[in-house]
């Protein structure tokens, strides 16, 4: 049956090319890249520079499980410092002395941080949360405060995170700032004093408050309402009397701006008319403000410091791709920088400030470099009711494009969008003969709040019909067979998935879900307890499941799984925390009662999403089966791969 399997596939590509009168140039087809080379571990990923500029770390693999190495600048004395046994370090910063690495790790994704730390010196790691079921988010560290850290905790109520004060010497904890029940982000002055404080108000929108100091009492310092972005605070000025916030309120797209907390006087230092402030770069010693980055099409800095022009002038003429600052050492001589493309892997590199001098670190999967990618393309299309929606096209190389196989991709979130860069989902399904369409839909954010706003309850509704529409610009502009095409997601992009077989079922020939939720109802009444402060937003965003149930069940697929026709693989983590596996197993009970072809596989040692490479790897050899048959593309054959847990339903 496997060898009779593969012969279809090729047989199936074989037909679509002489069908499209491609067969001449069928050789022009590149190799199959390995998913192990797209899915597996990368070689090296990551790169921090330490705080006194002497050292850098990296993740890399070390008994097939990716670890924390750290090198000396100049040296090729590369020694891994941690030893992570199962599922990999994936978030690590340097602790402030320069010689300890503090990294975050939970048990088999169930999203329940601990905060570990690793000496240098002796290779000792200790866990300096070892509170089980709690979940740890670092707030803060400071240079004059090396051996202290900031962290919240969900200790003493699993809903609210209060703040706690590690030292880092002895690993005592002590509260330091406690929640009172509606906090959701918090952020600390020059002296490491939590002295600012934001949260979800009752009707969904935001607050923020501030205190002179740590025993001053708290007042609100601004307000505003549901429509806005999604805000954030920043940090405080130099002085410690101002506030860098990123808000939408006065202006449609998140602007960042400057708050005198003494008088809430506002003043703006970047913006723009459509797209949202993305993120800041900050002086890691003088807290001056240098530069703001937006989203656009690609990523693109806006300079605020004169000073760093020759920088990045110098580091633009080095590489063709989206320039980021990632790491820097406290005096700033030394930073680590990186350049995204879209067709090759991510490139680090070591930047000289005094010198001038760039030199490349390393690649994160140089293996790629040996293949032909595909490239991205920015795209937008005018919805039906007249709306401009955005987003990106990958054809793949070799074959004209004209006709094709396509996978419509759809993001999480649903509050986040795509971006242009290497995906690696985007090249495996490229390199196997289909064009990629990802869609930011309504509700997508970066695009200012009224983007954001048009997809409110919109689940299953404009949400969806903008990837409809999507779909239907793409067979338009000739580039996909409307017969073979196929929806996939993770996330919410499951959910788009369920929602593409379930409301439309004439629009997809088959449909790839991974950990997608399959009831609002459900969904909304089981998430994480320190998602509380955040209902309100859901129940803006989504609807409120205590007065709109009906109206949630009616944007549900497992309410119209009667309507399911075509063939439907899902993929989930036992241990998710966001998206519980009942919603899976409640759709998959439901089609197969009803005869509907679903293919469901379990994974017990994943939570929302797939961390383990072996079963990244085993998850997306069924998937590019599952596509291979019903849509047409090249495959390389699934196989098992040891160490995955991967449990067919």
């Amino acid at each position: 049956m496997r060898r009779a399997h593969r012969l279809s596939g090729l047989v199936a590509l074989s037909l679509m090319l002489l069908s499209n009168g491609w067969g001449a140039r069928a050789v022009e087809l590149p190799p199959l890249i390995p998913r192990e080379v797209l899915f597996g571990n990368p070689e090296k990923a990551n790169p921090q520079i330490s705080p006194d500029g002497t050292k850098f770390a990296y993740l890399a693999p070390h008994n097939g499980v990716l670890n924390v190495w750290v090198r000396t600048i100049g040296k090729n004395d590369d020694q891994v410092v941690t030893a992570d046994k199962k599922r990999g370090i994936r978030a690590y910063f340097w602790q402030e002395d320069s010689e300890h690495i503090l990294y975050i790790q939970d048990r088999d994704g169930d999203e329940n941080w601990h905060l570990y730390q690793t000496s240098l010196k002796t290779k000792v790691t200790r866990d300096l949360t070892p509170l089980e079921g709690v979940q740890a988010q670092v707030v803060a560290t400071d240079p004059q405060f090396p051996d202290e850290l900031l962290v919240a905790l969900n200790l003493r109520d699993r809903r609210w995170h209060d703040v706690y004060r590690i030292n880092l010497k002895t690993g005592a904890l002590e509260l330091d700032t406690e929640n009172p029940g509606d906090v959701s982000q918090w952020a600390v002055d020059h002296r490491l004093q939590v002295r600012a404080a934001s949260g979800f108000t009752s009707d969904g929108g935001m607050f923020i408050r501030v205190r002179e100091d740590a025993k001053s009492p708290w007042r609100e310092l601004l307000r505003w309402g549901p429509d806005e972005t999604f805000s954030s605070i920043g940090t405080f000025t130099p002085d410690g009397r101002g506030l860098w916030i990123i808000s939408s309120v006065g202006a449609n797209a998140a602007r960042l701006i400057e708050v005198d907390t003494a008088t809430g006087k506002t003043t703006v230092i970047a913006e723009d008319p459509q797209y949202d402030v993305s993120s800041v770069m900050i002086h890691p010693k003088t807290r001056r403000l240098e530069a703001v980055q937006f989203i656009r099409a690609r990523r693109e800095w806006q300079l605020l410091d004169p000073s760093l022009r020759a920088d990045f002038e110098l580091l633009r003429r080095e590489r063709d791709g989206d320039l980021n600052i990632v790491s820097r050492d406290r005096e700033d001589r030394m930073w680590i920088v990186s350049y995204i493309v879209d067709d090759g892997p991510v490139y680090y590199y070591v930047y000289d400030r005094s010198a001038r001098r760039l030199n490349l670190l390393f690649s994160t999967q140089p293996a790629l470099e040996r293949y032909r990618l595909a490239k991205m393309q920015p795209i937008s299309f005018t919805a039906r009711d007249g709306m401009t929606i955005y987003g990106y096209l990958t054809l793949p190389v070799g074959i004209p494009p004209r006709n094709l196989p396509m996978v419509l991709l759809v993001h999480g979130g649903p509050w986040a969008r795509d971006v242009w860069g290497f995906n690696p989902i985007v090249q495996w399904l490229a390199n196997r003969g289909y064009a990629v369409l990802q869609v930011n839909f309504r509700g997508s954010t970066g695009y200012g709040k009224a983007y954001l706003n048009a997809g409110d309850r919109e689940w299953a509704g404009k949400m969806h019909t903008d990837l409809i529409d999507g779909k239907n610009w793409a067979v338009q502009q000739g580039y996909a067979d409307p017969k073979r095409v196929g929806i996939m997601g993770g996330s919410y992009g499951g959910y788009a998935t369920l929602v593409g077989l379930a409301f439309t079922p004439e629009e997809f020939a088959c449909g790839v879900d991974i950990v997608g939720p399959s009831n609002l109802v459900t969904l909304l009444r089981s998430i994480p307890p320190y998602w509380t402060p955040m209902k309100a937003l859901f129940d803006k965003r989504l609807g409120k499941v205590e007065t709109d149930e009906e109206f949630l069940k009616s944007r549900s697929p497992l309410f119209r799984a009667d309507q399911i026709k075509a063939p439907l693989l899902i993929g989930h983590g036992a241990n998710d925390p966001r998206v519980k596996k009942a919603e899976s197993d409640q759709i998959v009970q439901t089609l197969r009662a009803k005869n509907v072809p679903v293919t469901y596989v379990l994974y017990p040692d994943e939570g929302h999403g797939f961390a383990r490479p072996e079963n990244r790897l085993d998850f997306f050899g069924r998937a590019e089966e599952f596509l291979a048959k019903y849509l047409g593309g090249r495959f390389e054959p699934w196989r098992e791969v040891p160490g995955s847990s991967a449990q067919l339903q």
